[in-house]
């Protein structure tokens, strides 16, 4: 090993976490611009499309939080 500390995440608590606020799953690991346009691009959806694509939004960044977190678990040189 490098020296380098590696920071294991776990998947779930990355998706509940986008599922209950999109974009705080993707600040639990680490990914901060990808963080703060879910936090935007959804509630714009929202209010936007009346609802209507709000939803599948949220899904979406829960997914992107739980799919980032489960293959980049303890591996550095990925990030």
């Amino acid at each position: 090993m490098t020296g380098r500390s590696v920071t294991v995440r776990n998947p779930g608590v990355a998706a509940v976490l986008s599922a209950i606020i999109p974009g705080v799953g993707q600040f639990y690991n680490g990914r901060f611009l990808a963080g703060i346009l879910w936090l935007i691009i959804t509630p714009g959806l929202w209010i936007g499309t009346g609802g209507l694509l709000g939803w599948v939004c949220h899904v979406i960044a829960a997914y992107t939080a739980y799919a980032y977190a489960r293959d980049h678990n303890g591996q550095p040189w990925k990030r």
